[in-house]
């Protein structure tokens, strides 16, 4: 076969690999939420939850007795994703400091990023020093990285960098979401410490391959004046979901792109009542496979804060798999690509002949 060939049979298969990948993201409806019993307490505060990538571990921050400090990270694991979540134990220090530390991602390979109030020698804090947090708020914190190893031990946590050679600035970071594509790895997450920022918005990092991240850009479809905060992105980079009050009440939006190069559609607030209800949602995450979403809620003033989650299934035509109904200039790309491959077979043949 030759090279031209072997281009064109990556082209017409990258062709096909995109049209599976477009329909294998197909989902169903969210149906309504439920508390997840297992991590909720009466009296505390449980919110920014996240599952880990193999879905057996759930991740949140809490203000429960038997922390180490003013908020803490916490997790309860099972073992199996049909299974039940076992009893919530806290993470050790260096994880946990006597700060705020929230707004857990735990990654591929045993790492764990997280925001944190912790005052350290590569901090963002003009003087060292955070500003006096608002009243039921964490500090303002910067993103972390830290990795798990035997026995719940952690390495010391490393600061990701201050803007502009890094993510981090002297306002509130919130939620790293990091998500590995076909166009390159990139850390989301919400700020208002940015020159450009307008309140808390959304901004995109890239990861370089030696591991040092860059400045977020902001993320111009997603973010608006309004509160645009604590996203999530997918595992496949398709679709992202954030709390805004960009409505007037801090609710849940979903936005989607083709592809990881491409933009955002507009966000849309999730219509369900049972999602988005009166009360404060925030910090929603998808779990790997998204079929899972999981929220912090407050029903009122009063209320320090529940988890939920809510599920939904692939669609049927995701599963099945049917064959693709394609525009027309697809379909003129594909023609074309097979009429090629038919050329080049021909001369090829002529060629052994």
């Amino acid at each position: 076969m030759t090279s031209k060939m072997h281009r064109l049979a990556a082209a017409i298969a990258t062709f096909t690999a995109a049209l599976g990948t477009a329909h294998a993201q197909q989902f169903g409806s969210w149906g309504d939420p439920q508390p997840v019993a297992a991590i909720n307490t009466a009296a505390a505060a449980e919110g920014c939850p996240i599952e880990s990538p193999d879905g057996l571990a759930l991740y949140v921050a809490s203000n429960r007795g038997g922390g180490l400090g003013k908020q803490d990270l916490w997790r309860v694991q099972r073992p199996s994703v049909e299974g039940a979540w076992g009893v919530a134990e806290n993470l050790a220090a260096p994880a946990n400091s006597p700060e705020f530390d929230y707004c857990p991602t735990p990654v591929a390979g045993g790492g764990l990023l997280f925001v944190s109030s912790r005052q350290t020698a590569d901090d963002c804090f003009p003087g060292d020093t955070p500003p006096t947090p608002p009243p039921g708020a964490p500090a303002a914190g910067d993103i972390f990285l830290t990795h798990e190893g035997p026995a719940n031990t952690w390495s010391a946590p490393v600061n990701l960098g201050c803007y502009p050679n890094g993510p981090n600035t002297a306002g509130d970071e919130y939620s790293p979401s990091l998500v590995n594509t076909a166009a390159g790895t990139f850390l989301f997450f919400s700020s208002n410490g940015y020159p450009d920022s307008q309140g808390q918005d959304i901004y995109m990092s890239q990861v370089h391959a030696d591991g040092s991240v860059t400045a977020g850009v902001r993320v111009a479809e997603l973010s608006t004046s309004a509160d645009d905060r604590m996203p999530n992105v997918r595992a496949d980079g398709l679709e992202v979901v954030f709390s805004s009050n960009r409505d007037g009440n801090m609710d849940v939006y979903v936005a989607t792109r083709a592809n990881p190069a491409a933009a955002w559609s507009a966000p849309q607030r999730i219509a369900n009542p049972s999602i988005n209800s009166s009360g404060s949602e925030t910090r929603p995450s998808l779990s790997a496979d998204g079929t899972r979403l999981y929220f912090g809620r407050k029903a009122d003033a009063a209320d320090p804060g529940d988890v939920f989650v809510a599920t939904r299934t692939r669609a049927a035509a995701a599963m099945a798999h049917p064959a693709p109904t394609l525009s027309v200039p697809m379909l003129a790309l594909l023609a074309l690509l097979l009429a090629g491959g038919a050329w080049f077979a021909r001369r090829a043949g002529a060629a052994w002949e």
